[in-house]
C-alpha cells in the first residue's frame, strides 16, 4: 500500500454500514494526554500560524481513540475486548482497534454478508474531544515523531499525545456512474493542487446547534439564552465531553450528515439529491502522523453533467477547489500506485479509493439511493 495511507478499519463484510449500525462512546479517557511543556509548544505554534494566516480559527473536533466492531452473536462469537494498547494494525484492518488488537476473524464473501447486515452488526467509535489548534501543534508539528515516541514510552500508546481529529470524506457516485473528484486550491492548508474527494470534519458544535434549532427555533431570544444555560445550545469554547455524553445519537447523526454537508458546500450539490451515506471504513493519513478519516460512499440522483454545471455556479466553499474531475467506477476500481493519476491524489483521496476497492459498496440494496426528487430539492 502507498506509505502515505493505511486502512485502520474496513466494513467489507457488510459492504459498508449505515447510520443505525454505528454507535459512539464518549469519554474524557479518550482525550489527548498532555503536559505543560507540550501545551506551551502548541500555543507558540498557534500564535505563529495565525500571524501568517489571520483567517484561521480554532474549533472543537472529535478525537478518535479506538473502536470495536461487533458482528451479531448468531454469526460469530464475541471477542474479549483488549486490556492493553498495542501497535497500530498491519494486515487485518477490519478486525482491529485503534492499537491493532485483533477482535475476531473476517467473514468470507458470500450470503453471510447480507445476513449479517440484516442482523445489525454494530461499530462503536470511542471518541474524545480535541481541536484544530491541537492538531496543528501535534499531528502537523515537526515534533510529531518525537510525540509518538514519548506516547509509546510514557503511556504505551504512540498516539496518546496526538490530537487525532476525526475527518470525513465522501466517494460521490453520479447517476451515470461517475465518481466526483475536486482539485484542491493552492490556498488551502494541505495538499494544494492535488485531487481529493469532498470532505472535512464532523463538528461537535453542530450537535448542539441542531438540537437548539429543533427545540427553540420558535422562541424568543430570552428563551434561547435559557437554552444556552441548560446546555442545549453551547458556545464553541464551552463544548465538553460531559455535555456530549448526553447526546450520543446527535453525534452519530453529525458524523453521517457532515459528509453530505461537505458535498453540498464544496460541490454545490443539493442535499435532496444525495442518498444515505454508507460508512466504508476509516483510513489513516500518514503525512499528518496517522490522522484518521471516516470514508463514506454516497449515491447522487444527478448526472455528471448536472453536477459539473452546479459546481461551476459555486457553492459555499467554492474557494477551496479550482476544478472538478469525473472518474468512472471501473477506472476507480483499477486505480493503484502504478496509475499515472495516483500521484495526483492527496492522501485522503487515496485512503478513500483503497476502502472503496475493499468494500465494494456498489453491490448494495436500493436503501442507499436518494429518495427525493432532485428537481424539487434545494441546497
Amino acid at each position: 500500500m502507498d506509505p502515505e495511507v493505511s486502512v485502520l478499519l474496513h466494513c467489507a463484510d457488510w459492504r459498508g454500514l449505515v447510520k443505525s449500525q454505528v454507535h459512539v462512546e464518549l469519554s474524557e479517557r479518550f482525550n489527548r494526554q498532555t503536559d505543560p511543556v507540550l501545551e506551551q509548544h502548541i500555543d507558540e505554534l498557534w500564535k505563529e500560524r495565525i500571524i501568517n494566516e489571520p483567517w484561521l480559527f480554532n474549533g472543537a473536533k472529535f478525537r478518535l481513540h479506538s473502536f470495536t466492531l461487533t458482528p451479531p452473536a448468531s454469526l460469530l462469537p464475541q471477542a474479549t475486548p483488549p486490556t492493553a494498547p498495542q501497535t497500530l494494525c498491519k494486515g487485518e484492518p477490519g478486525v482491529c482497534n485503534m492499537f491493532g488488537t485483533k477482535l475476531q476473524p473476517q467473514l468470507q464473501p458470500g450470503p453471510e454478508r447480507d445476513t449479517c447486515r440484516r442482523n445489525k452488526a454494530l461499530l462503536t467509535l470511542r471518541l474524545g474531544l480535541t481541536c484544530y489548534k491541537d492538531f496543528l501543534g501535534t499531528n502537523w508539528s515537526q515534533e510529531a515523531g518525537e510525540l509518538r515516541r514519548r506516547g509509546e514510552t510514557e503511556f504505551g500508546d504512540p498516539l496518546a499525545l496526538l490530537a487525532q481529529p476525526l475527518g470525513v470524506g465522501g466517494v460521490l457516485r453520479t447517476r451515470d456512474g461517475q465518481v466526483v473528484l475536486i482539485r484542491r486550491s493552492q490556498r488551502v492548508a494541505e495538499a494544494g493542487g492535488l485531487l481529493d474527494i469532498p470532505g472535512g470534519h464532523p463538528e461537535p458544535k453542530e450537535c448542539f446547534v441542531r438540537l437548539c434549532n429543533g427545540k427553540y427555533h420558535h422562541l424568543s431570544l430570552l428563551f434561547i439564552a435559557q437554552a444556552v444555560c441548560e446546555g442545549v445550545c453551547v458556545r464553541e469554547d464551552k463544548i465538553s465531553v460531559e455535555l456530549l455524553q448526553k447526546r450520543e445519537e446527535a453525534v452519530v447523526t453529525e458524523l453521517f450528515s457532515s459528509v453530505c454537508t461537505e458535498i453540498r458546500d464544496e460541490v454545490n450539490v443539493p442535499m435532496g439529491s444525495l442518498g444515505e451515506p454508507v460508512l466504508m471504513g476509516v483510513a489513516l493519513n500518514h503525512t499528518s502522523s496517522g490522522r484518521p478519516s471516516a470514508e463514506f460512499y454516497i449515491r447522487c440522483s444527478l448526472s455528471s453533467a448536472e453536477i459539473r454545471e452546479l459546481y461551476w455556479q459555486g457553492g459555499a466553499e467554492a474557494h477551496e477547489s479550482t476544478d472538478i474531475v469525473f472518474l468512472s467506477q471501473m477506472d476507480l476500481l483499477q486505480l493503484d500506485k502504478s496509475s499515472p493519476l495516483w500521484s495526483e491524489l492527496c492522501p485522503s483521496a487515496k485512503g478513500a479509493v483503497v476502502l472503496y476497492q475493499l468494500v465494494l459498496p456498489d453491490h448494495e440494496s436500493d436503501s442507499t439511493k436518494p429518495t427525493q426528487n432532485p428537481s424539487s430539492s434545494t441546497s
